[in-house]
Order: structure tokens, then sequence, then C-alpha cells
């Protein structure tokens, strides 16, 4: 099925239901997200909204969405054109506009699952793909001094697990050679491209020359091009190992990179719509550009869809996308390894 005919799915809604997730992580933050069902003709569509504000949730819990807006007969196509013209913040607008990107993303990754399950097909069927296991990598904060603990000892949990990683400032050169001699970090997040978030992370050109010196094998993600830090990537094999992530929310974003990219992170929620996502994925392909999936700390359906895109469409690349057990505080010992088989019945839109 291409992906014209993917978008002219029927699907139908009759109720529309909300409820929200908490949860501790191992960053030091109580993340919370909604799960959205779409029910209709005996069957569930889910989705999550990953907005980062917790009070954006509560609203959300108290207001509902729009009543009576997305009930009805719809293709995945209407559906979709039909939401963007909703406002899904009815009371006020969220802190970062991104959040309106993922409250979008829940309600038509929600459509999709439910459209599917309506079908009796699953994605990977309706697409002509064939799931493959996904191979992922643990995402991690390193404490406050920051210290090689966690990695060590997740290391030690799960032999062959590889790390996503955030560099900061504090990073010493000691626990620098400490983590490079792990030979387990996959990639490093410089966040340099964050404006006005808890996690930005301002351009240092001594932190990322170290750090490119260090890992060599490492992809380098979202670096901030300063007049300090650019000359560093002047370099084309430097170039090569350089990954976006948050300036990408569809196929003009990335076409507006500074230079052709080598790596994306792909973010679905990023792109708020299935067409957009479907566009960017295709663009990608056609281009060679290799791809690895992005977590946001889901608590709920949301994660395994990010599994299942990713055994779809990026099976080994390095998936920021690991299990839940590995953003506890605790992840306890009994820890899935890398990678992820899929379904061996998949139904809709979900990993299992």
């Amino acid at each position: 099925m291409a992906i014209d005919q993917l978008l002219e799915l029927p699907v139908t809604v009759d109720a529309v239901s909300l409820e929200r997730r908490e949860r501790e992580t191992s960053s030091d933050f109580t993340r919370v997200t909604t799960l959205v069902s779409l029910a209709g003709d005996g069957e569930t569509g889910l989705g999550e909204d990953v907005t980062y504000d917790a009070d954006e949730h509560d609203a959300l819990a108290e207001t509902g969405l729009p009543e009576g807006e997305l009930e009805g007969e719809h293709t995945l196509a209407s559906f979709s054109e039909r939401v963007g013209d909703l406002e899904l913040f009815p009371a006020g607008d969220p802190d970062q506009h991104a959040s309106r990107n993922y409250r979008r993303w829940a309600l038509e990754s929600a459509a999709l699952d439910l459209a599917l399950r309506q079908a009796g097909t699953d994605l990977a069927t309706a697409l002509g793909r064939s799931p493959e296991p996904v191979r992922f990598v643990a995402s991690t904060r390193l404490g406050d001094p920051p210290t090689a603990d966690r990695v060590e000892a997740l290391c030690e949990r799960v032999p062959g697990l590889e790390f996503k990683l955030d560099p900061t400032p504090e990073w010493s050169a000691a626990l620098i050679d400490d983590l490079a001699a792990t030979g387990a970090v996959r990639i490093l997040d410089l966040k340099g491209q964050y404006e006005g978030t808890e996690v930005d992370v301002p351009a240092d050109p001594e932190l990322y020359e170290r750090v490119l010196e260090a890992f060599p094998g490492a992809v380098i993600e979202d670096p901030a091009l300063t007049d300090e830090t650019r000359p560093l990537f002047d370099d084309p094999d430097v170039r090569e190992r350089v990954a976006w992530d948050a300036p990408i929310h569809g196929l003009g974003d990335v076409e507006a990179l500074p230079w052709e990219p080598s790596w994306l992170n792909i973010k679905p929620s990023r792109f708020g719509s299935l067409a957009s996502l479907l566009e960017t994925l295709r663009y990608c392909e056609e281009h060679g550009i290799r791809l690895y999936g992005g977590g946001q700390f889901e608590l709920d359906v949301g994660r395994g869809q990010l599994q299942l895109l990713a055994s779809l469409y990026y099976p080994d690349g390095p998936n920021d996308v690991a299990p839940r057990q590995y953003n506890d505080p605790d992840p306890g010992e009994a820890l899935p390894e890398s990678p992820l088989e899929p379904a061996a019945e998949p139904v809709g839109f979900r990993w299992g």
C-alpha cells in the first residue's frame, strides 16, 4: 500500500477519552503524559501526548478536547485536516510551540492505530514493509556532579549495551576518559539547537573539541554552529558524524539544514501529522540519509510506536528507544537486551 493509499484508509470515531500518566525518571524529573483513546466499531486506537509541561496535561484533563469535533466518519487524511483546524489547547497557548505538534501526533497516531484495527491489518502490512529486530541505545543522565557510575553499572548488567549521552561543560577530562574507556558511547547529544528550554546547553568549543576527539566513532547530535564552533565541522569526515534532531519538524527543515545531512534523529511527535512524517521518511530513503529513532520518556503506547517505526524504517540505527525500564531511577537487574524482537502477530500501530 502506498503512502497515499494509507492516508485514504477509512476510520470511524465514536468516542474520545483521555488518561493521565505519571512516572519518575532517571533524569530527575516527574514525567507526565496523556494517553489518548479513540473508540469506534468495537475497536480502540491509542496514542500518547508527550507534551513536557505537566500543567498542560492537567489543563487537558479539566477541559478535554473539543467536544463533538473528532467523532464521525473520516479517512486518515480528512481526520488529519480536522485535527489541524482544531484548538487542541483550549485552556491557553502552550509554553512551547512544539507542544502543538506533540498533541496533534497523539491524535493522529491513535487514529492510525484505530484505522488499521478496523481494517483488520497492521502498519507493516499496510506499508508493505517487513518488521526487523530493533537495535537500541540507552539514554541517561550522569548525576550531579557527573560520573560514569550509572553507565558502568548498566554495562555490567547488560553486556553490549550502548548509550546516548548529553555532554555538558561540567564533564571533566577524567570523566570523558572513563566514558570513552567503556567503548559504549554511540551518540553524544550537544543540545545546541534548543532555545528557551531546561535542557539548553550553550555552545562550548572546548567541550565540542574534547568529545569529537575522545569519541571518534560516535554520532554528534545537534551542535550549535557559532563563529567559534563552526570550524570544528569544516572537516567532511566530522560532518559525516553530525545528526540533527531538534530542528526537524518536517521535510522543509531537512532541506534547510546547513549542509546535506548524513544522520537524522526521527521523533514522530515533532512532525505532528502522519503525512509529514511519512513524506520525510520517504525523502530520507531516496537520498540515503541514515536515521535513528528518538524517545521522549513515553510512559505508555507511545514508546512501542517508536519501536515499531524503527523496526520498519531504521532497525539497525542507534535508536534511542530503549524499553521504559531504562528510564527508571533504579532500572532493576532484569533488563531487556538489544535488539528487540518484533511482535509475532502485530495488529494496528503498536509494537506488541
